[in-house]
């Protein structure tokens, strides 16, 4: 039997205060998970008005020289392992087929975040330039080059990237070397200045 305290459907105040009040409780900690959610994917990037920067300390990492080494043996051309700065960080490492047929081969890639938390990659294979640098690049560009850079004495072409990112490339004894990423002008020197320095790893 209900009394003055009693809704219309015979529900005591108390007993749907309780109710309410856990519900709530309920939805407060579901909202939390969530946001505690995005923070812990995102909290190893912000953005900045020059592009995304990772935090190097938050991101993956990867022994260059053992991928590179690896790779060496697995693939038919000749790959260098540059000689970043200690400070640069090599948090990925893969290898990607590109062309069909007779010409199909293999891109080997590893890519660095710098201190300055931008991002990195050369990519190195004996594949034609303009199907490297459309692989690089997404196939949304133009293979065609843009113009030139000196480095240290040797000339780079450079291409088009992906989004504002340029490509520059390098051609050794047949194997293109090719950097993109978020790096300053001065990042992308360091790089290719190790590259184009670096000897082909021996097979073993």
């Amino acid at each position: 039997m209900c009394d003055a305290y009693c809704d219309d459907e015979g529900v005591s105040a108390p007993s749907r205060f309780k109710t309410s009040a856990r519900d709530m409780v309920l939805s407060l900690v579901v909202l939390l998970a969530i946001v505690g959610s995005i923070v812990w994917l995102t909290q190893g990037c912000e953005f900045s008005p020059s592009g995304p920067k990772v935090d190097p300390s938050a991101a993956p990492t990867v022994d260059a020289a053992k991928e590179l080494g690896g790779a060496a043996r697995r693939v038919d051309f000749a790959v260098r392992l540059p000689a970043v700065p200690a400070d640069w960080h090599a948090n990925s490492s893969n290898t990607v087929p590109l062309g069909v047929g007779a010409a199909r081969t293999t891109a080997v890639r590893v890519g660095w975040i710098t201190p300055g938390g931008k991002y990195l990659r050369l990519s190195q294979s004996k594949a034609p330039v303009d199907d490297l640098v459309v692989m690089e690049a997404g196939g949304s560009v133009p293979s065609s080059s843009t113009g030139s850079v000196d480095v240290a004495g040797t000339k780079w072409a450079k291409h088009r990237g992906k989004g504002d990112e340029p490509s520059w490339v390098l051609s050794v004894d047949g194997v293109q070397l090719l950097i993109t990423g978020s790096g300053t002008e001065d990042e992308y020197r360091t790089l290719a200045t190790a590259a184009q320095e670096a000897k082909p790893i021996t097979r073993s």
